[in-house]
């Protein structure tokens, strides 16, 4: 599961490079065409155009950008939810296609949930559960997991992104279980954001699969959905968790964020939103939609 812009893979940053090197994020950026030669007398150059504030602009590609960001990078005005008729007609028809939606990472129990949500910063569910396969047939408990030590693990993991981070912090994060738990997995965001590697998204993510918690784990899938159609437009992937726990009816809340990021992630996609296969186009606002 991609971050965005997570506690989770800063963490596992800071783990992999150690205290003396603070890595950014990576950038990203599209290279304009070469334009050829004019065979012409020269002509007048168009006014230049102020360009907006690098605050106000995303670091996604324009593609990839959530309308309503583009939209107020443009000087436009920010969209507004829809109304509470249509959040539940739209969560109704999720709901209808999909009564029980399931996460993507594999796992045996909330120990393991926990080191693959962990291990899912900046990598895919796939990558993760191959990597894992392998991992948690070794190790499925705290216990097992500091015994196996951090060469081992991070052998097994070597094939996700940030694999040496990652490993120290899965060891870490064992020990801390242990010896602050019992070997067991808190059950409050705030307790399981103390461990190493845990950001809200990921402590979001366990308490809703391990709990049965009504959370909402905000990714890069989710983001971009919120701010498309739009549901609870925000700048930051808080301003979206907090506006679709204000908006979403509580019957819907166990399962909104896996339908959110199944419908992002396989139909509602970052580059060519695939619109004739949406359940809910007729309620989408985009200027993207293509139907």
């Amino acid at each position: 599961m991609r971050n965005l812009k997570s506690g989770e893979s800063r963490k596992a940053g800071r783990a992999r490079k150690g205290p003396a090197a603070q890595g950014a994020g990576p950038g990203a950026a599209g290279a304009l065409a070469n334009r050829p030669p004019s065979k012409g007398p020269p002509s007048k150059s168009p006014p230049s155009k102020t360009l907006p504030s690098k605050a106000l602009l995303s670091k996604t590609p324009p593609s990839k950008a959530a309308p309503g960001l583009a939209a107020r990078a443009r000087g436009g005005t920010r969209p507004t939810p829809p109304d509470p008729a249509t959040v539940r007609a739209i969560f109704a028809r999720f709901q209808e296609a999909d009564p029980e939606p399931k996460g993507e990472l594999n796992y045996v129990n909330p120990f393991t949930l926990l080191v693959a949500v962990v291990l899912s910063a900046q990598a895919t569910d796939v990558g993760v559960n191959k990597a894992t396969s392998k991992l948690f047939a070794l190790a499925d408990t705290p216990q097992k997991m500091v015994a196996l030590g951090e060469d081992q693990v991070r052998d097994c993991i070597k094939t996700i992104g940030l694999f040496r981070g990652k490993a120290k912090n899965v060891i870490a994060l064992s020990r801390q279980l242990i010896d602050a738990h019992h070997g067991e997995v808190p059950h409050t965001r705030e307790e399981l954001e103390k461990l190493p590697g845990v950001g809200r998204k990921t402590a979001n993510v366990v308490l809703n699969i391990a709990f049965h918690q009504p959370t909402i784990a905000v990714d890069t899938h989710l983001f971009r959905v919120s701010n498309r159609i739009p549901l609870a437009p925000g700048k930051t992937v808080l301003d979206v968790e907090l506006g679709l726990e204000r908006i979403i009816p509580p019957e819907y809340k166990l399962h909104a964020h896996h339908w959110l990021i199944l419908h992002g992630r396989y139909v509602c996609k970052a580059r060519k939103p695939e619109c004739p296969r949406c359940i809910i186009a007729d309620y989408c606002r985009s200027d993207e939609k293509t139907i």
